[in-house]
């Protein structure tokens, strides 16, 4: 970065400035991180929600794909002025591919300390059955 004496010398971080309050601003870079991980029973999917009500986060299943999501209506504060607004929680929507081993039926939910853990248990595998054959 160059100073140039008669310049303003702040005037060189703006960008920096404004890439870090656009990061802040910008609902669409705010996603949940998220963890995957499988067991031999069952894949786990951990996602980052706190901050959410946990009564408007979506867990849904179709066609195989799962979709986590939650919509977020701003809220309007009367008598107060907003100064600086760095909490964000905005509405998301992440989804994931299963694959066909999965039991979709038993897929389970629980949230704490601003996880929500998703458990979606994979199918009993079908052992081949052995067929007797009776000789008359």
């Amino acid at each position: 970065m160059k100073f140039y004496r008669n310049a303003d010398p702040f005037l060189g971080f703006d960008p920096i400035f404004n890439d870090l309050f656009d990061a802040w601003s910008n609902p669409v870079k705010k996603i949940p991180a998220v963890d995957v991980y499988e067991t031999d029973n069952e894949y786990v999917i951990e996602a980052e929600v706190a901050g959410y009500d946990q009564d408007k986060i979506e867990l849904n299943v179709d066609k195989h794909i799962l979709t986590l999501s939650c919509k977020v209506e701003e809220e309007k504060k009367e008598k107060q002025t907003l100064l600086v607004k760095e909490i964000m929680t905005p509405s998301f929507s992440r989804s994931f591919s299963l694959p066909d081993s999965v039991d979709e039926d038993a897929i389970k939910a629980d949230y704490g300390r601003g996880i929500l853990t998703i458990t979606i248990p994979k199918k009993a595998k079908v052992q081949p059955r052995r067929i007797e054959v009776k000789i008359n």
